[in-house]
């Protein structure tokens, strides 16, 4: 399916040092940011504490439900869950404290703030430290082990430099969405895992699409300057980005927009991710593959033969 029609003729890598620089920007911003917060802003699957779901009979304000909280020294995140009356607080607990003993020490301040008989404790989860620190390290090896995988398909079906410039890619859309979950505040989570793990299966596939009309057209096209023939693979292939990239963009805008509060984090970090994944498969990876020492149309079609 084609939404041009005729094959754009926009030349992507001329912006290409521009691109490196707004990369780079992003990059440096993100590392000082985690050294200036002292590392991510961890969610009650990671770092431990207690989640607590309180059903009001009547709709109460936000900031009444945190001040109570915070009343007993408590801070978490509040916030609605599904309907009005529905209210989601997850609190760390204090230094020594159990997570039973911070439950009833909220409970408490909640039936002081609105009365004993005006809402009900639906459930209460509690993660412990332990499990907590477990979860963080599986989630790293799982980021480690599907990077090293990708290294080891692009290396096999296409060439060393393309799985190298293709990670590359990837480690800056986690990097910048990371970031951007940062800057706003957010808690890492399990469902931000799960948005940046489907990050990278998207960036993936994106370079994939790309490198394999790049590999086509160093058969096809050998007398043409790497950076004229790779730019010309970046236009061919820009229907196909536009159709895919815009459909799960209107898809994940729809689960930000409308889908709760549930799933608002994880279409958070997917609208930065896949916005940038597109982004980087032009300004990142394919940059990066024409400015890679000692690479020609020549030398790449001759190593693109021999895989």
């Amino acid at each position: 399916m084609r939404i041009f029609a005729t094959k754009p003729n926009i030349n992507w890598l001329k912006y290409k040092k521009t691109g490196y620089i707004f990369s780079g920007a992003l990059t440096v911003l993100t590392i000082l940011l985690l050294i200036v917060n002292g590392g991510l802003k961890y969610g009650i699957d990671f770092a431990g504490g207690t989640l607590i779901q309180v059903k009001y009979k009547t709709a109460p304000q936000i900031s009444d439900v945190r001040g109570a909280v915070e009343s007993v020294g408590l801070g978490g995140d509040i916030q609605q869950f599904g309907a009005p009356v529905d209210i989601l607080i997850n609190i760390h607990t204090k230094k020594g404290e159990s997570e039973e003993q911070a439950t009833k020490t909220v409970v408490a301040a909640l039936e002081t703030k609105f009365g004993k008989d005006s809402f009900t404790v639906e459930r209460t989860e509690i993660v412990g430290p332990k499990v907590g620190k477990d979860l963080a390290s599986k989630a790293l090896l799982a980021i480690l082990y599907s990077t090293l995988g990708i290294l080891a398909f692009l290396a096999f079906r296409f060439e060393f430099r393309f799985a190298i410039t293709a990670i590359i890619a990837l480690l800056h859309d986690i990097i910048v969405t990371v970031g951007a979950i940062t800057i706003t505040g957010k808690e890492f989570t399990l469902p931000v895992l799960a948005a940046i793990l489907t990050v990278i299966g998207y960036s993936l596939n994106d370079r994939i699409v790309v490198s394999d009309r790049i590999r086509e057209n160093l058969r096809l096209k050998r007398n043409l300057e790497l950076p004229v023939l790779v730019n010309e693979s970046v236009n061919e292939t820009m229907s196909r980005t536009i159709i895919t990239a815009g459909l799960m963009l209107v898809v994940v805008l729809a689960l930000f927009l409308f889908g709760g509060t549930v799933l608002h984090d994880f279409a958070f970090a997917l609208l930065v991710g896949i916005g940038f994944g597109t982004y980087s498969s032009i300004f990142v990876a394919s940059a990066l593959l024409i400015d890679w020492p000692g690479t020609t149309t020549q030398t790449l079609s001759l190593s693109i033969r021999k895989s």
